[in-house]
Parts: C-alpha cells; structure tokens; sequence
C-alpha cells in the first residue's frame, strides 16, 4: 500500500484516569505518561449514524519493534516521545495498544503537557495511521446506522489530546465514501430481491 495524506487517518478516544494517567516511576524516579491509546473491540461513534470498531488483527504483533512517535495534539512539532530513540514503548496485548511515553524534563512543553494530563485537563488519547479503505468492512444495521470495522492499520504516531474530535474535512470525506457504500449495498440487496421476486413467479 502506498503511504498517502489521503490514507492517513486519525482516531480519538477519552480515556479515564484510570487507564490514562501521568505518573511517577518509583524504581528511577523519572516522568511517564502512560495508557491504551487504541482499545481493540470497542465500538466507537464516530460521528452521526456511523460506528467503528479496531479489531486486533488490524495492529501488527511487532508494533513495538516499528518506528512510533508520540506526539501532543498530532503536532510532529511538539514530539514527546519515539520508540527508536528508547523515549516511548507500544506494546499490543488483548486489550489494545499500551503506550509509555518518557517525559524529557528538560523541556518545559513536556512538562507542561504532564502537569496538564495529571491534574485532569487533558485526558484523551488517539493515534494516527494509515489505512488501505478496501480493508474496512461496512455493514449497514436494521436501525440505519452504519458500523465498520477497521481491520489493517499501520500505526505510525500515538498522540496526547487536548479535544477528542475529528476534523470536518475528514468527516466530510468519510460520510461521503461511506453513504457511497451504503448506497451500493443497497442497491445490491433491491437487485437480489427483485430477481427473487421475479424467480418466483416462474
């Protein structure tokens, strides 16, 4: 698959306190920021009538051993960690992707961002990928709402947010493609049950 802006996407989720924290490492003593940034299994609303969910075949086993940046806000500016440089560790279990991420304390930004994620402010967690759209199923429900699945994402940047939100622009693209498949599948389904009726007849 080639690597385009046009296949990039980005997901968002609120994490709790929980699950998502900054904390302290009482064996070194250093800064962490720390938690699932993706949740496999989950369904997500994305927005409207359309759900998602990751399913954990869509990360690769060897997450940990790829390139991964972490990031505040999607920012590649403001960098807070990345796994080739030892400064961030992904790992993939059961339950999702697990990030830690290293904080530099001498960068005020990054210190800045922890204080922020430890007193509350900021408590969401999203990451980035790129994503062959051929690889998402879509199923269209009873209820009218649309739930897709991604099933393949290459997961290039693990991000600290300050608000769990999609861009319009991509909102706008993704309603467009998927009422495209909604339509098709509809139009499939009126085709097979006009021949059915015709079969019928017979």
């Amino acid at each position: 698959m080639t690597k385009t802006a046009t296949n990039a996407e980005q997901r968002t989720m609120i994490t709790s306190n929980a699950n998502f924290r900054a904390a302290t490492d009482e064996a070194d003593g250093k800064k962490y920021l720390q938690g699932y940034f993706i949740r496999f299994n989950e369904e997500t609303n994305l927005y409207g009538n359309i759900f998602e969910t990751i399913s954990p075949n869509a990360v690769d086993d060897d997450i940990a051993d790829k390139d991964v940046l972490a990031l505040f806000d999607h920012d590649s500016a403001k960098v807070l960690g990345r796994t080739k440089a030892g400064t961030l560790t992904v790992k993939k279990d059961k339950e999702g992707v697990f990030g830690r991420v290293l904080i530099n304390e001498n960068d005020p930004e990054a210190l800045s961002i922890y204080a922020k994620v430890q007193r509350g402010d900021v408590r969401s967690a999203s990451f980035g990928f790129f994503m062959d759209p051929d690889t998402q199923k879509v199923e269209s429900r009873d209820d009218g709402t649309l739930h897709t699945v991604v099933t393949q994402a290459d997961v290039y940047e693990i991000s600290v947010v300050t608000f769990p939100a999609y861009p319009t622009t991509e909102i706008t693209a993704r309603k467009r493609s998927l009422a495209i498949l909604a339509k098709d599948r509809f139009d499939t389904r009126k085709q097979q049950l006009i021949e059915r009726i015709k079969g019928g007849k017979h």
